[in-house]
């Protein structure tokens, strides 16, 4: 099975459709959304191609094989406009035998870890930055980063298919890899 990560949209139309369009390119089975999908949030500036709008008229249509989170700058609203469950906190996946415990970053992070074991996944958004690494307890933690506002590199999204995990720009460039033994 082949998934894809994406996280913090922040309602960028123009940045949705590039990752929909990687989305359909690798022939994905399922779209795993970190949160931060439709609203740009306070702290943050106005994404290139802010329109709420059209991010839904896009992703409704993928509701079958979307698993999504709440993130911070979701809302009770954004609920009412889109075709999938999002506002849950967390989700568990299992694939290919791996748990993956995916949550948006504001409530669980690196730094407060929900109870996970060696050869979890702890999959997140939130800080807008691509991860993927194994901690000293090994625990698996990956970050799509965003794919309209990045803090660190280029706007991202991550694959998953054969255990293992990449992050790539929207440019094809690989920016980090990780096999989940």
């Amino acid at each position: 099975m082949k998934v894809m990560f994406i996280s913090d949209i922040h309602g960028s139309s123009k940045y949705c459709r590039k990752a929909i369009e990687k989305f359909e390119k690798h022939k994905c089975d399922m779209l795993v959304i970190l949160g931060d999908i439709l609203y740009h949030g306070p702290r943050n500036e106005l994404p290139d191609g802010y329109d709420c709008k059209e991010v839904i008229k896009m992703l409704n249509p993928l509701a079958a094989k979307i698993v999504a989170v709440r993130g911070n700058c979701d809302s009770e609203v954004d609920q009412m406009v889109l075709d999938f469950p999002m506002r849950s906190d967390y989700s568990i996946l299992n694939l290919d035998g791996h748990k993956f415990f995916l949550t948006h970053g504001h409530l669980f992070d690196e730094e407060n870890m929900p109870p996970l074991k060696k050869g979890d996944i702890f999959a997140y958004g939130h800080i807008h930055k691509p991860v993927a690494k194994c901690d000293n307890d090994g625990i698996y933690i990956i970050n799509p980063s965003s794919v309209s506002l990045p803090k660190k590199g280029e706007r991202s999204f991550g694959l998953y298919e054969d255990d293992c995990f990449r992050i790539y720009t929207f440019e094809n460039e690989l920016v980090k890899e990780i096999n989940f033994d």
